[in-house]
Protein backbone atom coordinates (compact mmCIF):
# COMPACT_ATOMS: atom_id res chain seq x y z
CA UNK A 1 0.00 0.00 0.00
CA UNK A 2 1.03 3.04 -0.84
CA UNK A 3 0.34 7.09 0.80
CA UNK A 4 2.31 8.85 -1.63
CA UNK A 5 0.91 11.45 -3.56
CA UNK A 6 2.79 10.74 -6.45
CA UNK A 7 2.10 7.30 -6.89
CA UNK A 8 -1.24 8.25 -7.48
CA UNK A 9 -0.27 10.21 -10.64
CA UNK A 10 -1.08 9.31 -14.76
CA UNK A 11 -0.62 11.27 -17.85
CA UNK A 12 -3.83 12.62 -19.38
CA UNK A 13 -3.51 14.67 -22.64
CA UNK A 14 -5.84 17.51 -21.94
CA UNK A 15 -8.13 16.69 -25.28
CA UNK A 16 -9.40 14.04 -22.99
CA UNK A 17 -11.11 15.94 -20.75
CA UNK A 18 -15.24 15.83 -21.40
CA UNK A 19 -16.49 19.06 -22.24
CA UNK A 20 -19.66 18.12 -23.35
CA UNK A 21 -22.44 15.68 -21.88
CA UNK A 22 -22.63 12.23 -24.00
CA UNK A 23 -25.49 12.44 -26.30
CA UNK A 24 -27.71 9.92 -25.33
CA UNK A 25 -26.52 9.93 -22.13
CA UNK A 26 -26.21 6.26 -22.39
CA UNK A 27 -24.31 6.32 -25.22
CA UNK A 28 -21.59 7.05 -23.48
CA UNK A 29 -18.28 4.42 -23.56
CA UNK A 30 -18.47 2.18 -20.78
CA UNK A 31 -15.43 0.21 -19.67
CA UNK A 32 -15.64 -3.50 -17.81
CA UNK A 33 -13.27 -4.01 -15.37
CA UNK A 34 -13.42 -7.57 -13.63
CA UNK A 35 -11.04 -6.69 -10.61
CA UNK A 36 -10.73 -10.47 -9.72
CA UNK A 37 -9.56 -11.63 -12.95
CA UNK A 38 -7.66 -8.31 -14.35
CA UNK A 39 -9.51 -8.38 -17.22
CA UNK A 40 -10.66 -5.52 -19.65
CA UNK A 41 -13.49 -4.72 -21.79
CA UNK A 42 -15.30 -1.74 -23.92
CA UNK A 43 -18.86 -1.48 -24.44
CA UNK A 44 -21.40 1.35 -24.31
CA UNK A 45 -22.92 1.95 -20.87
CA UNK A 46 -26.35 0.89 -22.22
CA UNK A 47 -24.43 -2.60 -22.29
CA UNK A 48 -24.63 -2.24 -18.66
CA UNK A 49 -27.86 -4.32 -18.32
CA UNK A 50 -26.31 -7.59 -19.72
CA UNK A 51 -23.87 -7.23 -16.97
CA UNK A 52 -26.15 -6.94 -13.95
CA UNK A 53 -27.67 -9.66 -12.76
CA UNK A 54 -31.31 -10.63 -11.33
CA UNK A 55 -31.36 -9.98 -7.94
CA UNK A 56 -28.52 -7.15 -7.77
CA UNK A 57 -29.33 -3.98 -5.40
CA UNK A 58 -28.12 -1.00 -7.24
CA UNK A 59 -27.65 1.81 -4.85
CA UNK A 60 -28.12 5.70 -6.42
CA UNK A 61 -27.26 9.16 -4.94
CA UNK A 62 -30.67 10.64 -5.92
CA UNK A 63 -29.33 14.38 -4.78
CA UNK A 64 -30.63 16.91 -6.90
CA UNK A 65 -27.45 19.63 -7.58
CA UNK A 66 -28.65 23.64 -7.31
CA UNK A 67 -27.48 26.59 -10.02
CA UNK A 68 -25.01 27.39 -7.43
CA UNK A 69 -22.78 29.92 -9.51
CA UNK A 70 -24.12 33.63 -9.36
CA UNK A 71 -22.60 36.98 -10.65
CA UNK A 72 -23.12 39.90 -8.64
CA UNK A 73 -22.31 43.23 -8.80
CA UNK A 74 -21.00 45.72 -6.05
CA UNK A 75 -22.71 49.37 -5.89
CA UNK A 76 -19.69 50.43 -7.88
CA UNK A 77 -20.20 48.08 -10.30
CA UNK A 78 -17.52 45.83 -9.76
CA UNK A 79 -18.65 42.16 -10.74
CA UNK A 80 -17.91 38.81 -8.29
CA UNK A 81 -18.66 35.74 -8.69
CA UNK A 82 -20.57 34.02 -5.94
CA UNK A 83 -20.36 30.14 -5.19
CA UNK A 84 -23.49 28.78 -2.62
CA UNK A 85 -21.52 26.25 -0.65
CA UNK A 86 -24.04 24.97 1.86
CA UNK A 87 -27.53 26.47 3.59
CA UNK A 88 -27.04 27.93 7.30
CA UNK A 89 -30.39 28.34 7.72
CA UNK A 90 -33.06 29.56 4.96
CA UNK A 91 -31.30 33.05 3.82
CA UNK A 92 -28.36 32.58 4.60
CA UNK A 93 -25.60 30.28 3.06
CA UNK A 94 -21.43 30.17 3.28
CA UNK A 95 -19.74 30.72 -0.15
CA UNK A 96 -16.86 31.30 -2.11
CA UNK A 97 -16.73 34.94 -3.67
CA UNK A 98 -13.87 35.95 -6.46
CA UNK A 99 -12.56 38.24 -6.17
CA UNK A 100 -13.25 38.52 -2.15
CA UNK A 101 -10.70 40.40 -0.65
CA UNK A 102 -11.55 44.05 -0.61
CA UNK A 103 -15.16 43.51 0.31
CA UNK A 104 -16.08 44.58 3.62
CA UNK A 105 -18.77 43.08 6.38
CA UNK A 106 -22.15 45.21 5.88
CA UNK A 107 -21.40 45.32 2.05
CA UNK A 108 -24.27 44.37 -0.58
CA UNK A 109 -24.03 42.95 -3.41
CA UNK A 110 -26.75 42.40 -6.42
CA UNK A 111 -27.79 39.76 -8.71
CA UNK A 112 -29.90 39.92 -11.56
CA UNK A 113 -31.08 42.77 -13.95
CA UNK A 114 -33.22 43.96 -11.56
CA UNK A 115 -31.45 43.39 -8.67
CA UNK A 116 -34.09 40.42 -7.42
CA UNK A 117 -31.82 38.84 -5.12
CA UNK A 118 -29.56 40.97 -3.13
CA UNK A 119 -26.60 39.44 -0.57
CA UNK A 120 -25.39 41.00 2.41
CA UNK A 121 -22.04 39.81 3.40
CA UNK A 122 -22.32 39.44 7.29
CA UNK A 123 -19.10 37.03 8.36
CA UNK A 124 -15.69 36.13 6.95
CA UNK A 125 -15.03 32.58 8.07
CA UNK A 126 -11.52 31.58 8.68
CA UNK A 127 -11.17 29.52 5.53
CA UNK A 128 -11.87 32.45 3.45
CA UNK A 129 -15.08 31.39 2.64
CA UNK A 130 -17.73 34.23 2.83
CA UNK A 131 -21.51 34.09 4.90
CA UNK A 132 -24.14 35.71 2.90
CA UNK A 133 -27.27 37.01 3.75
CA UNK A 134 -29.88 37.35 1.19
CA UNK A 135 -33.21 39.35 0.30
CA UNK A 136 -35.59 38.27 -2.12
CA UNK A 137 -39.68 38.49 -2.88
CA UNK A 138 -41.10 34.91 -3.49
CA UNK A 139 -39.03 31.87 -3.34
CA UNK A 140 -35.31 31.58 -2.71
CA UNK A 141 -34.97 28.24 -5.35
CA UNK A 142 -37.28 30.12 -7.84
CA UNK A 143 -35.24 32.96 -7.89
CA UNK A 144 -31.98 30.87 -7.44
CA UNK A 145 -33.25 28.92 -10.96
CA UNK A 146 -34.13 31.68 -12.39
CA UNK A 147 -30.51 33.91 -12.04
CA UNK A 148 -28.17 30.63 -11.12
CA UNK A 149 -25.81 28.39 -13.54
CA UNK A 150 -24.91 24.65 -12.36
CA UNK A 151 -21.19 25.12 -10.56
CA UNK A 152 -19.37 23.47 -13.41
CA UNK A 153 -15.97 22.07 -12.29
CA UNK A 154 -13.19 24.09 -13.23
CA UNK A 155 -11.72 21.45 -15.91
CA UNK A 156 -14.95 21.72 -18.10
CA UNK A 157 -14.52 25.73 -20.01
CA UNK A 158 -17.15 24.86 -22.78
CA UNK A 159 -20.61 26.55 -22.08
CA UNK A 160 -23.47 24.19 -21.22
CA UNK A 161 -26.31 25.01 -23.26
CA UNK A 162 -28.96 22.79 -21.20
CA UNK A 163 -28.98 22.98 -17.07
CA UNK A 164 -30.76 19.70 -16.44
CA UNK A 165 -27.52 17.57 -18.27
CA UNK A 166 -25.45 18.35 -15.24
CA UNK A 167 -28.26 16.39 -13.36
CA UNK A 168 -29.57 12.91 -13.20
CA UNK A 169 -32.58 11.64 -14.65
CA UNK A 170 -33.79 10.29 -11.25
CA UNK A 171 -32.57 13.75 -9.39
CA UNK A 172 -35.29 14.29 -6.30
CA UNK A 173 -33.72 16.78 -3.64
CA UNK A 174 -30.91 18.09 -2.28
CA UNK A 175 -28.73 20.93 -1.88
CA UNK A 176 -25.23 19.58 -3.79
CA UNK A 177 -23.11 22.26 -5.85
CA UNK A 178 -21.64 19.21 -7.97
CA UNK A 179 -23.52 16.08 -9.79
CA UNK A 180 -22.88 12.85 -8.48
CA UNK A 181 -21.64 12.07 -12.17
CA UNK A 182 -21.66 7.92 -12.44
CA UNK A 183 -25.02 9.07 -12.59
CA UNK A 184 -25.59 11.03 -15.81
CA UNK A 185 -25.07 8.15 -18.34
CA UNK A 186 -28.71 6.63 -16.85
CA UNK A 187 -31.93 7.05 -18.89
CA UNK A 188 -35.32 6.74 -17.91
CA UNK A 189 -35.39 4.14 -20.19
CA UNK A 190 -32.65 2.20 -19.55
CA UNK A 191 -33.44 2.65 -15.63
CA UNK A 192 -36.50 0.82 -16.40
CA UNK A 193 -35.32 -2.03 -18.09
CA UNK A 194 -32.95 -2.79 -15.19
CA UNK A 195 -35.94 -2.93 -13.33
CA UNK A 196 -38.11 -4.74 -15.33
CA UNK A 197 -34.60 -7.69 -15.42
CA UNK A 198 -35.71 -8.41 -11.72
CA UNK A 199 -32.73 -5.40 -10.60
CA UNK A 200 -33.80 -3.81 -7.21
CA UNK A 201 -32.87 0.29 -7.51
CA UNK A 202 -32.31 2.12 -4.03
CA UNK A 203 -32.08 5.73 -3.54
CA UNK A 204 -29.51 7.54 -0.73
CA UNK A 205 -29.12 11.07 -0.54
CA UNK A 206 -25.26 12.48 -0.34
CA UNK A 207 -25.24 16.53 -0.90
CA UNK A 208 -21.76 16.80 -3.03
CA UNK A 209 -19.65 19.62 -1.86
CA UNK A 210 -17.05 21.68 -3.35
CA UNK A 211 -14.36 19.25 -1.10
CA UNK A 212 -15.12 16.88 -4.71
CA UNK A 213 -12.97 18.98 -6.65
CA UNK A 214 -9.95 19.95 -3.84
CA UNK A 215 -7.09 18.43 -5.06
CA UNK A 216 -4.71 16.62 -2.43
CA UNK A 217 -1.95 19.03 -1.35
CA UNK A 218 0.21 17.16 1.06
CA UNK A 219 2.77 14.42 -0.49
CA UNK A 220 1.96 12.08 2.28
CA UNK A 221 -1.88 11.12 1.62
CA UNK A 222 -2.57 10.21 5.30
CA UNK A 223 -2.04 13.94 5.90
CA UNK A 224 -4.84 15.67 3.72
CA UNK A 225 -8.13 16.61 5.56
CA UNK A 226 -11.55 14.95 3.37
CA UNK A 227 -14.15 17.62 3.55
CA UNK A 228 -17.36 16.59 5.48
CA UNK A 229 -20.96 16.20 3.55
CA UNK A 230 -24.39 15.41 4.45
CA UNK A 231 -25.88 12.24 3.51
CA UNK A 232 -29.30 10.42 4.22
CA UNK A 233 -29.73 6.78 4.03
CA UNK A 234 -33.74 6.75 4.35
CA UNK A 235 -34.87 3.17 6.58
CA UNK A 236 -36.48 1.40 3.42
CA UNK A 237 -32.92 1.61 1.98
CA UNK A 238 -31.01 0.18 4.81
CA UNK A 239 -33.57 -2.36 5.22
CA UNK A 240 -33.37 -3.60 1.18
CA UNK A 241 -29.55 -3.10 1.50
CA UNK A 242 -29.18 -5.47 4.63
CA UNK A 243 -31.73 -8.22 3.45
CA UNK A 244 -29.70 -8.07 0.38
CA UNK A 245 -26.77 -8.79 1.88
CA UNK A 246 -28.11 -11.37 3.74
CA UNK A 247 -29.24 -13.52 0.66
CA UNK A 248 -26.01 -13.31 -0.79
CA UNK A 249 -26.84 -10.34 -3.77
CA UNK A 250 -24.52 -7.85 -5.29
CA UNK A 251 -24.58 -4.12 -4.07
CA UNK A 252 -23.74 -2.01 -6.58
CA UNK A 253 -22.76 1.77 -6.01
CA UNK A 254 -23.81 4.15 -8.55
CA UNK A 255 -20.63 6.55 -7.87
CA UNK A 256 -18.20 7.51 -5.17
CA UNK A 257 -20.62 9.42 -3.30
CA UNK A 258 -23.35 6.88 -2.87
CA UNK A 259 -19.82 4.69 -1.94
CA UNK A 260 -18.84 7.04 0.66
CA UNK A 261 -22.20 7.67 2.15
CA UNK A 262 -22.66 3.62 2.27
CA UNK A 263 -19.49 3.00 3.58
CA UNK A 264 -20.05 6.02 6.49
CA UNK A 265 -23.21 3.80 7.68
CA UNK A 266 -22.29 0.38 8.12
CA UNK A 267 -22.34 -1.04 12.21
CA UNK A 268 -19.81 -3.33 14.13
CA UNK A 269 -22.34 -5.91 13.20
CA UNK A 270 -21.88 -4.66 9.10
CA UNK A 271 -25.69 -3.96 8.86
CA UNK A 272 -25.97 -0.37 7.35
CA UNK A 273 -28.02 2.07 9.77
CA UNK A 274 -30.57 4.13 8.25
CA UNK A 275 -29.63 7.60 9.38
CA UNK A 276 -28.86 11.21 8.35
CA UNK A 277 -25.30 11.92 9.19
CA UNK A 278 -22.23 13.75 7.99
CA UNK A 279 -19.38 12.14 7.06
CA UNK A 280 -15.40 12.90 6.08
CA UNK A 281 -14.57 9.44 5.23
CA UNK A 282 -11.22 9.03 2.96
CA UNK A 283 -11.16 5.58 1.43
CA UNK A 284 -7.91 4.61 0.08
CA UNK A 285 -6.21 1.32 -0.58
CA UNK A 286 -5.81 -0.61 2.79
CA UNK A 287 -9.29 -0.13 3.30
CA UNK A 288 -11.35 -3.00 3.33
CA UNK A 289 -15.25 -2.18 2.17
CA UNK A 290 -18.14 -3.44 3.98
CA UNK A 291 -21.17 -2.55 1.75
CA UNK A 292 -20.74 -2.61 -2.02
CA UNK A 293 -19.73 -5.53 -4.40
CA UNK A 294 -19.27 -3.55 -7.31
CA UNK A 295 -18.98 0.22 -8.56
CA UNK A 296 -20.03 2.10 -11.84
CA UNK A 297 -18.11 5.48 -11.42
CA UNK A 298 -16.39 7.86 -13.97
CA UNK A 299 -12.98 8.02 -14.79
CA UNK A 300 -10.99 10.58 -11.99
CA UNK A 301 -8.28 13.04 -11.46
CA UNK A 302 -4.74 12.46 -10.90
CA UNK A 303 -3.93 12.54 -7.69
CA UNK A 304 -7.45 12.69 -6.08
CA UNK A 305 -9.04 11.21 -3.49
CA UNK A 306 -11.53 9.78 -5.42
CA UNK A 307 -8.81 7.66 -7.89
CA UNK A 308 -7.34 6.54 -4.44
CA UNK A 309 -10.94 5.22 -3.66
CA UNK A 310 -10.93 2.87 -6.39
CA UNK A 311 -7.71 2.24 -6.16
CA UNK A 312 -8.68 0.80 -2.60
CA UNK A 313 -11.61 -0.97 -4.95
CA UNK A 314 -9.53 -2.84 -6.96
CA UNK A 315 -5.52 -2.27 -6.33
CA UNK A 316 -3.51 0.96 -7.47
CA UNK A 317 -1.36 -0.47 -9.46
CA UNK A 318 -4.04 -2.23 -11.49
CA UNK A 319 -6.01 0.85 -11.47
CA UNK A 320 -3.31 2.92 -13.05
CA UNK A 321 -2.88 -0.13 -15.96
CA UNK A 322 -7.08 0.53 -16.20
CA UNK A 323 -6.73 4.50 -16.67
CA UNK A 324 -3.00 3.81 -18.91
CA UNK A 325 -5.68 1.52 -21.35
CA UNK A 326 -8.37 4.45 -20.91
CA UNK A 327 -6.30 7.29 -22.40
CA UNK A 328 -4.61 4.21 -24.90
CA UNK A 329 -8.08 3.91 -26.03
CA UNK A 330 -9.32 7.46 -25.81
CA UNK A 331 -11.96 7.14 -23.30
CA UNK A 332 -12.83 10.83 -21.91
CA UNK A 333 -12.78 11.83 -18.61
CA UNK A 334 -13.59 13.00 -15.68
CA UNK A 335 -17.72 14.91 -15.25
CA UNK A 336 -18.90 14.88 -18.70
CA UNK A 337 -16.40 11.78 -19.68
CA UNK A 338 -17.23 7.77 -20.21
CA UNK A 339 -17.81 5.42 -17.35
CA UNK A 340 -16.15 2.32 -15.46
CA UNK A 341 -18.07 -0.66 -13.86
CA UNK A 342 -16.00 -2.65 -11.63
CA UNK A 343 -16.65 -5.41 -10.37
Amino acid sequence: MSTKLHDYDYHLPEELIGQEPREPRDHARLMLVDKTNKKIEHKHFYDIIDYLQEGDILVRNSTKVIPARLFGHKETGGVLEILLIKRINLDTWECLLKPAKKLKLGQKLYVGQNSELVAELIEIKDDGNRVLKFTYEGAFEEVLDKLGNMPLPPYIVETLKEKERYQTVYAQRGESVAAPTAGLHFTKELLEKIEKKGIKIVDIFLEVGLGTFRPVQTEDVLDHKMHEEIFEIPQEAADIINKGKAEGRRIISVGTTSTRALESSVNENGKVIAQKASTDIFIYPGYEFKVIDALITNFHLPKSTLLMLVSAFSSRKFMLSVYETAVKEKYHFFSFGDAVFIY
